[in-house]
């Protein structure tokens, strides 16, 4: 009866011990997909975003003049551009 009890340990021990990095590897990969998953969604949203950008460059002018005044500081015609620098006390 002992004997039965050791033999038992032994084999579930065998078991554990040769699935247990199979377990681990499962789970390692479980956790990569649910990373790629959220970067899935977050690349998704941002595709949107540009999507909705790209429109509205090409469909509103208003937007479009906007952007090409903030970002390459473009001025209409007789117009003055002025480049403030801040000025970091210690």
């Amino acid at each position: 009866m002992i004997r039965n009890a050791i033999v038992i340990f032994v084999i579930a021990l065998l078991i554990f011990l040769i699935f247990i990095p199979s377990f681990t590897r499962m789970q390692d990969q479980k956790a990569r997909l649910e990373n790629y998953e959220k970067q899935i969604e977050m690349l998704k949203k941002r595709n949107a975003q540009l999507k909705e950008e790209k429109r509205l460059l090409e469909e509103d002018p208003v937007y479009l003049e906007a952007v090409a005044r903030e970002k390459l500081g473009i001025a209409r015609e007789g117009e003055v551009l002025y480049k403030l620098k801040t000025v970091e006390s210690d």
